[in-house]
C-alpha cells in the first residue's frame, strides 16, 4: 500500500480504504482457486495493482469515461482503475466463470457501483466503449482483432479512444502489424522500480 499511496497521494479515505481492503479479498480467494501464484500474491500492490496504475498515469479519464477490460481475470487492471475513477463506468469480461465469480465478490465487497463484470468472450459483446484495456492476454494483433469494433470513434479524454494495453517485451512487430499508431509508455519512466524494467502501457489508436 505505502507504494500505492506514494503515486497516487490524492487519494480519498475512501479509496484507500478500499484500496487496502484488495489484499485480504485476493488473499482468501487465492487460499480457494490458484488466481495468483504465491510470489505475486508476496508482491501483490507492486505487481497487480501499481502495475494496473500505470494506465491511470497516460490518462486521466474523463467523468462518465466507459472502459472495458478484456480478459481480466481476477479483475486486473479494471479493479484498480475503477477504485480511482468512481466516476468512470467500467465492464470487466472474461471467458471463465470462476473468475467473473471473483471479480463479482471484489465489487461488492468494495460496493464498487461502477463496475460490471460478464462471462462472456470480447467478440460476443455488442457495446462500444471509449477505452478498452487488458494485461497481455494475448499478441497485439489479435487482441486488435477482437476488439477493433468495440472503440468508439468520437471521444472527450486528453488522448485519442483506443486501446491501453499492458505488456513488456519487443512489440514493435505486434504494433505494426496491427496497421495502427501506437504511443508507448516506459512503465519505468511512471514508476522507477525494477520490476517495471521493459514493461509498457501501450495506447493503440
Amino acid at each position: 500500500m505505502e507504494e500505492i499511496l506514494q503515486y497516487f497521494p490524492e487519494l480519498t479515505a475512501r479509496q484507500k480504504e478500499q484500496a487496502a481492503a484488495l489484499k485480504s479479498i485476493y488473499d482468501d480467494w487465492n487460499s480457494k482457486i490458484n488466481l495468483i501464484s504465491r510470489k505475486d500474491m508476496d508482491n501483490f500492490y507492486q505487481h497487480h495493482v501499481l502495475h494496473s496504475l500505470a494506465i491511470a498515469k497516460v490518462v486521466a479519464f474523463e467523468n462518465g469515461t466507459s472502459v472495458l477490460d478484456v480478459g481480466t481475470g481476477g479483475g486486473f487492471p479494471g479493479i484498480p482503475l475503477a477504485i480511482l475513477f468512481p466516476h468512470v463506468d467500467f465492464v470487466l469480461i472474461d471467458s471463465i466463470g470462476k473468475k467473473i465469480k471473483v471479480v463479482n465478490d471484489v465489487v461488492q465487497q468494495l460496493e464498487l457501483n461502477n463496475v460490471e463484470a460478464i462471462q462472456i468472450r470480447a467478440e460476443q459483446l455488442g457495446e462500444s466503449f471509449d477505452f478498452v484495456v487488458s494485461r497481455a492476454v494475448t499478441d497485439l494483433n489479435t487482441f486488435y482483432e477482437w476488439v477493433k469494433y468495440k472503440i468508439r470513434k468520437r471521444g472527450f479524454n486528453q488522448i485519442r479512444n483506443g486501446i491501453l494495453y499492458l505488456k513488456g517485451g519487443n512489440l514493435q512487430k505486434e504494433i505494426v502489424d496491427t496497421g495502427r499508431k501506437a504511443k508507448l509508455y516506459p512503465i519505468e519512466d511512471i514508476f522507477p522500480l525494477p520490476y517495471f524494467d521493459e514493461k509498457y502501457v501501450i495506447h493503440l489508436f
